[in-house]
């Protein structure tokens, strides 16, 4: 059981703040909340916070001084002034009882960002189903090229940062707005960017209603001064926004009536060459270094983002044409058995066909990708489109499902969705045996993609890849 948000909203989280000089974060090691940890600590408070796991982003958190902890202990919060959590700990977290029983301020992480965020004149924040992290590394990669010297947090690492964030000088906070569990309705953007909605998240959003409910909402943040940066060729999208008092900015391919269109496309190896209109004008040419279609309309939500915040057409095609894409997002690891292996978040069935669409054109051989299913809400409610999604691959591994934070209600399994793919696919299970397979699978010519958004890390214990030069 997750703990709620608090939704207490920027000014009251100020005044709370008001005699605090530490802030305790529990969860500290997440790549969002990390960020939200140096923020907090650039801002002159002391800071610490627990997290089970050692990874890079703890390090990097000792290393400027911030106290980590390795255990979740009641006693570890007693000399901080106020708790910051994820919603993901439990109620029964014993750092976030004892800060409730002493009284303390305790405030949700979406919360929490909305406060952090009001310091910034210009703030973009980044929504949808699909696309949220490599368009917001689009925006930052763009903004930072162009000296705009933005903050940014982001749910990708991108190689410029040095990390999932930047704690930059500028007037311009960019950052990604989760929907799930309506946190981005915490958040204060004068840009919402809405790239497309679709059923998600089955085990929170219950039908299509209210979906486009909660993005009209996320928009309405902005206020009649702000802007909305919408997909016109989603039509839910659209749907979401009626009644929104704020300026609207479309992007779109189909529809041309867009107020940001690609024009004149062009495919090379899954990347795509094309022009932008602004009002149908000629604005900026931008070759993408990034593979499939769907980045396409990344690229044109960034580049009206960017417009809006004083890019001109140069800079932002030269920003979007730099552009190498953001960590797990077709990152290439290596290679193995001389095949190229890509690595990607992708756990959606319109991310895979978006992705192995791209990815196909890559490939000279076959190309193979190894799947790990997320949570079996979704995998059972999406189960026929996730059948269909792999239509690109000659070849799908699929690993057992990544459990998170459920059960098996459902009683549905990778093997049931391998089997329902057909002859095509076969069931691996561990990251031991799907590595087996994969490595008797590969020739020459073939390309890898390994996909999901949980522990299908642990595959790579079982690769030998060698790592390029760089």
């Amino acid at each position: 059981m997750a703990t709620e948000n608090t939704h207490y909203g920027a000014k009251r989280i100020g005044e709370m703040l008001g005699l605090c000089g530490s802030v305790y974060f529990i969860g500290i090691g997440g790549i969002n909340m990390s960020s939200l940890a140096h923020l907090t600590h650039r801002r002159g408070y002391r800071v610490g916070g627990s997290d089970r796991m050692k990874t890079d982003l703890t390090d990097r958190l000792e290393r400027e001084g911030i106290m980590v902890f390795r255990e979740h202990r009641a006693e570890q919060i007693e000399d901080y002034d106020a708790v910051v959590y994820t919603v993901a700990i439990s109620p029964e977290n014993p750092e976030y009882v004892r800060a409730r029983e002493r009284g303390i301020p305790c405030i949700s992480r979406a919360d929490y960002m909305g406060y952090l965020m009001m310091a910034y004149p210009i703030r973009v924040g980044v929504s949808g189903m699909h696309g949220k992290s490599s368009t917001t590394s689009m925006c930052a990669h763009t903004l930072l090229r162009a000296k705009k010297d933005p903050t940014v947090l982001s749910g990708a690492e991108l190689a410029e940062m040095g990390g999932a964030y930047c704690l930059g000088e500028g007037d311009t906070f960019v950052f990604e707005a989760c929907e799930y569990m309506d946190s981005f309705l915490d958040f204060n953007p004068t840009v919402a960017v809405i790239l497309n909605e679709e059923m998600d998240h089955v085990d929170y959003f219950k039908s299509m209603d209210q979906i486009r409910s909660s993005f009209g909402q996320f928009a309405a943040r902005t206020g009649k001064d702000g802007y909305a940066v919408v997909n016109g060729d989603d039509e839910n999208v659209l749907l979401s926004l009626e009644g929104y008092e704020g300026e609207e900015i479309t992007f779109g391919i189909e529809n041309r009536a867009v107020d940001f269109s690609a024009v004149s496309l062009e495919e090379s190896g899954g990347c795509y060459s094309f022009d932008i209109l602004k009002h149908g004008a000629f604005f900026c040419h931008v070759t993408l270094s990034v593979t499939g279609r769907h980045h396409v309309y990344n690229a044109l939500a960034s580049a009206a983002a960017c417009d809006l915040c004083g890019l001109d057409a140069e800079e932002i095609a030269k920003g979007l044409s730099n552009f190498q894409g953001a960590a797990r997002r077709m990152e290439k690891k290596g290679t193995l058995k001389g095949a190229p292996v890509y690595d990607d978040y992708g756990h959606h069935p319109t991310e895979i066909r978006a992705t192995l669409g791209g990815a196909k054109g890559l490939a000279r051989g076959r190309l193979i990708c190894v799947y790990q299913p997320h949570t079996y809400s979704r995998t059972q409610a999406l189960f026929e489109e996730f059948a269909c999604a792999f239509d690109a691959a000659d070849r799908v591994i699929f690993m057992d499902i990544y459990a998170a934070r459920e059960q098996n209600e459902w009683g549905v399994s990778s093997a049931q969705l391998a089997e329902r793919v057909g002859a095509r696919a076969m069931y691996g299970g561990s990251p031991e045996r799907s590595a087996a397979l994969l490595s008797e699978e590969i020739g020459e010519g073939d390309v890898i993609v390994i996909m999901g958004a949980g522990d299908l890390y642990k595959i790579y214990d079982y690769l030998e890849i060698e790592e390029e030069a760089k």
